[in-house]
């Protein structure tokens, strides 16, 4: 055998171990997931009625119920938190990408979106139970929304940056050669390319701070009923989860183990439609 196909054959067989650990490791990593749905259905999925999307919290000792109080309250303190943290977000990226590479007060917004996003959610709940929470003198569905808002802004403005840093300069230049102005060439051309990326991070922040229960727990605080309006107490499906879980009643158990795997196969969802809104873009782009 010569030294050529000595090697060759080595090659061969270092690349099939190679790929034998990456299927091995994709393999252990999803293993975790179907896991955690797999006990989450069994645990939770008798609970899952009619009644459990239409009925609120019962008093202790009544059988029934439902969660639907807290599934409206988490629709609403997500698509608060959404209405104003994604634009503001998206803001921010796009001045970073396309404006910020000279600037000083660039850096400093950078930094502080760092620091935002590593900062824990239960000192964001403190600081806006600080500023909303304290001077108003009472907790609120708002002040959940701004807790929330507060976490998704840097998750959405930093990814947003990075997808946008990624379009090649030569699209932005033949646009400004076009005599298109600036703001248009970002927004129809530099964005709109970037956009199955941003609009996967926009779902991804969104599935982040919907499962979001410590700063909500001193903002919105949680109520057995529907929300009365935005200035009031509020009920969140991972609080709602939270409070029937550290109860000493089964048939509250029963309703967290539901709620649970409600929230979790609505991540699933949203991760879902990320994935197949990135794959028909690009499907039509090929077209």
């Amino acid at each position: 055998m010569s030294d050529s196909h000595f090697f060759d054959s080595w090659r061969k067989f270092k690349s099939r171990i190679a790929m034998v650990a990456l299927f091995l490791g994709c393999i252990f990593a999803v293993i975790p997931l179907f896991a955690i749905l797999l006990h989450l259905i069994r645990q939770g999925a008798t609970a899952i009625d009619w009644n459990f999307f239409t009925q609120v919290q019962k008093p202790v000792g009544e059988v029934g119920g439902g969660m639907a109080h807290a599934i409206v309250g988490t629709l609403s303190q997500v698509g608060i938190a959404s209405l104003f943290g994604i634009p503001l977000g998206l803001a921010c990226g796009v001045y970073l990408s396309e404006y910020g590479k000279r600037e000083r007060l660039a850096g400093f917004v950078r930094f502080a979106l760092e620091l935002l996003a590593s900062t824990p959610s239960i000192l964001v709940g403190v600081f806006v139970y600080g500023i909303l929470v304290v001077p108003m003198k009472k907790f609120s569905l708002f002040s959940g929304a701004m807790a929330l808002m507060l976490i998704l802004l840097p998750l959405v403005a930093r990814t947003s940056e990075e997808l946008l840093k990624l379009i090649p300069q030569h699209l932005r230049e033949a646009g400004l050669a076009l005599g298109i102005p600036r703001w248009r060439v970002i927004l129809s051309v530099v964005l709109r390319s970037a956009w199955p990326g941003v609009l996967a991070a926009i779902l991804l922040g969104v599935a982040r701070i919907a499962g979001e229960t410590a700063p909500l727990v001193l903002t919105s605080f949680g109520n057995p009923n529907f929300p009365q309006g935005i200035t009031q107490p509020s009920a969140s499906l991972p609080l709602q989860i939270y409070t029937y879980a550290i109860s000493p009643f089964e048939e509250w158990h029963r309703m967290a183990w539901a709620g649970a795997l409600l929230l979790v196969l609505s991540v699933l969802a949203l991760n879902a439609i990320t994935r197949l809104s990135g794959g028909s873009h690009g499907r039509r782009n090929v077209e």
